[in-house]
């Protein structure tokens, strides 16, 4: 195994820890698979979407993963560091291919994924060895996702992370949870309780919280969060908004309407995005406005990781105005809405 070097670890505001691969989109939209003609390739994978995000907003990032040793992951690594990423940590498998994971886009919710990671992939390869453990110590926020803990030895490597931050903040947990990367919610549920306990953040929907604390109510979710050790406890609620909670105080987000194109990686948007919030040391209802406005972007987007927003277009969206202005009608929904602001 092998990794390149592109800038100093030392610098790193964000580093990543998980998923990474190529997305293949069709350019066909509301039609399945079996009907598709052409298709768009883009850098995919939650935790490396999150990366670019934070990247496009400033940020000095990189990612912890792997790849193939093959043209997909020499693609993987050009795309990260084209929109931003460090691939320092990126590590080279040569026993393993590069994941390619295929979506269907049926506006407006349903986008359905294949994943193509069997036997296993190399982000789930990364081994201790394979990680340079001052980054992991001296960058000011790690993100890690839940897929990280379904297989050794990423388990084991995702353990070792938490246990090298010794709960620095800030130290985030992503809640994603995947059915096809586990045996069954109840495993990753058990995972989870034993990562939360490191973690100072963890964010996610009401599904993603039954599998970690067995709640479904937002409040009764984040308040187990809380008590499972975490200091900020995000909960997705849909068209209900984001709910955050400290031991002193909530705020509740609400959502921004938008016509959404492709709702995949909105929410690594709206993470990468709460990155940058919380970097920024704003307060939580301006860091949930603005990582709102940012996931809407992306769905109302086809790409997902170079559809990420800058600042600007953030600003524009929570303004009244159209972010989308002067993109293609077949790369994005024209955004009309009655304005806001922060």
């Amino acid at each position: 195994m092998s990794s390149s070097a592109q800038s100093p670890s030392s610098a790193l505001e964000v580093l990543t820890f998980g998923r990474s691969g190529v997305d293949i989109y069709p350019q066909q939209i509301g039609v399945g698979l079996e009907d598709v003609t052409s298709f768009g390739k883009y850098l995919g994978g939650t935790t490396a979407n999150v990366a670019v995000a934070a990247a496009r907003l400033g940020r000095r990032t990189g990612i912890i993963t792997g790849v193939g040793n093959d043209p997909f992951g020499r693609f993987v690594r050009r795309a990260l560091t084209e929109l931003g990423v460090d691939d320092t940590h990126v590590v080279t498998n040569s026993e393993y291919a590069t994941p390619v994971t295929f979506c269907e886009i049926f506006p407006p919710d349903d986008f359905p994924l294949w994943f193509y990671r069997k036997p296993t992939a190399p982000d789930l390869q990364v081994r201790p060895a394979d990680i340079d453990f001052d980054a992991v110590r001296a960058t000011a926020l790690m993100w890690l996702s839940v897929t990280g803990f379904s297989e050794e030895p990423s388990r084991e490597s995702h353990f070792a992370v938490l246990e090298a931050r010794a709960r620095k903040p800030i130290t985030a947990l992503d809640l994603d949870y995947r059915p096809m990367f586990w045996d069954s919610p109840e495993a990753a549920g058990e995972q989870v309780r034993k990562a939360l306990p490191y973690v100072t953040v963890a964010v996610g929907n009401r599904e993603e919280c039954e599998v970690a604390v067995g709640e479904t109510d937002p409040e009764k979710a984040a308040d187990a969060l809380l008590d499972a050790g975490v200091e900020l406890a995000i909960v997705k609620q849909g068209p209900k908004g984001v709910l955050a909670k400290t031991r002193t105080e909530r705020v509740v987000s609400p959502p921004i309407p938008i016509t959404p194109l492709n709702g995949l990686g909105a929410g690594d948007s709206f993470g990468g995005s709460l990155c940058h919030g919380l970097l920024a040391g704003w307060p939580l209802e301006k860091v949930l406005a603005r990582a709102n406005a940012a996931g809407a972007i992306v769905a109302s987007r086809l790409e997902c990781s170079t559809a990420m927003p800058t600042t600007a277009e953030i600003e524009t969206l929570l303004a009244g105005g159209d972010p989308n202005e002067g993109l293609p009608d077949g790369l994005a929904v024209h955004v009309e809405t009655a304005g806001a602001s922060t």
